[in-house]
């Protein structure tokens, strides 16, 4: 996956993860995005920045990311509203069939997505990332 190093030495831990680097999923076009860098920046928090659209997702990646997520429907982080979801007809489509999508169409993964240690959580709003620090 496209990762850049934590914006600063050594990456900071927030105490509670085992001393594992924080990531973060994002595109960055996406304005909550950049909500979810500025509040990190704030606390001096460093993250790795996974640019999902540039080297999307494996499978295992995703099915990863759903257990850090605590979801079984991979709905649960995907942009349902994006046009290729419809053109898909993923509306009907099972979990597997989604995971593909993913895969193929990385533009489906919702963002931002904050990673720390084995939870994670849809930064939307970008304050939800606060549940982790």
């Amino acid at each position: 996956m496209g990762l850049d190093p934590p914006p600063y030495p050594g990456g900071v831990s927030n105490g509670n993860d085992g001393g594992t680097a924080a990531q973060l999923y994002v595109n960055d076009a996406c304005s909550k995005c950049r909500s979810a860098l500025a509040l990190l920046d704030e606390r001096s928090v460093a993250a790795r920045h996974i640019r999902y659209l540039d080297d999307p997702p494996t499978r295992a990646d995703l099915e990863n990311l759903m257990r850090q997520l605590a979801i079984d429907d991979p709905r649960q982080m995907m942009r349902t509203g994006e046009a290729v979801y419809a053109e898909l007809g993923l509306a009907g489509a099972r979990p597997d069939e989604l995971l593909a999508a993913i895969t193929m169409h990385p533009i489906l993964l919702e963002r931002p997505i904050f990673v720390v240690g084995d939870r994670a959580v849809v930064a939307r709003p970008p304050e939800r990332l606060l549940e982790l620090l």
